[in-house]
């Protein structure tokens, strides 16, 4: 952590717990054979990542989802098998994020799309007062901002909308390919491999 100032977090993994094998035994009941081949884990089918990166409605993603399952299923059914991944926030990651808030400038970036978006705000709130952007001097969202990681792209326009020098801002992930995107932009990376978390890390 010498000459860190700030810091860029992900989201799903790393501050939140997720569990994609819910969503893909979920999509499984509902009749869509092979969903590896369209889903996992740092892959995504053309639509999933269109969807994240803000170039697909929810309701052609919905649609899309549709054409892969064999029978039946409501919007409601195809909404809740999404967001099945989508599990808890750890109070002491939480409390964790208040603390390094008053030492580094913070900042989340997630690959995200707006169902899971509303979903997790919604647990969040459930769990603790207030927004979860409050955590963070400013929150990305890639559906929002219209690039996903690992795509330098979104790294540099946080980089220069916040005025951040990459030498000093360190940013962590769990997905190894999202922190090679990160030092491609001159940033500092930190991978948290499985069962890592940032409450194992001397800040």
């Amino acid at each position: 952590m010498e000459n860190v100032k700030n810091i860029i977090f992900d989201l799903g993994g790393v501050i939140m717990d997720i569990d994609v094998k819910q969503t893909l035994h979920a999509f499984t009941k509902l009749g869509i054979k092979n969903v590896e081949n369209y889903f996992g884990h740092g892959f995504a089918a053309s639509f999933f990542s269109d969807h994240e990166a803000g170039r697909l409605s929810d309701e052609d993603f919905l649609k899309e989802i549709k054409k892969l399952i064999t029978g039946e299923a409501s919007d409601e059914d195809v909404i809740n098998a999404w967001n099945a991944l989508l599990m808890r926030f750890p109070p002491e990651r939480i409390n964790l994020l208040k603390e390094l808030k008053s030492r580094y400038r913070i900042f989340l970036f997630s690959n995200t799309n707006a169902i899971h978006y509303d979903k997790f705000s919604e647990i969040y709130r459930d769990t603790f007062s207030g927004e979860l952007e409050d955590l963070f001097e400013k929150a990305y969202f890639s559906h929002s901002l219209g690039h996903r990681k690992p795509d330098p792209t979104g790294f540099e326009l946080i980089i220069e909308e916040n005025k951040l020098d990459p030498k000093k801002t360190l940013f962590v992930d769990d997905a190894f390919i999202n922190v090679e995107g990160a030092i491609k932009t001159g940033l500092k990376g930190l991978y948290l491999p499985p069962g890592f978390y940032i409450t194992d890390i001397l800040w």
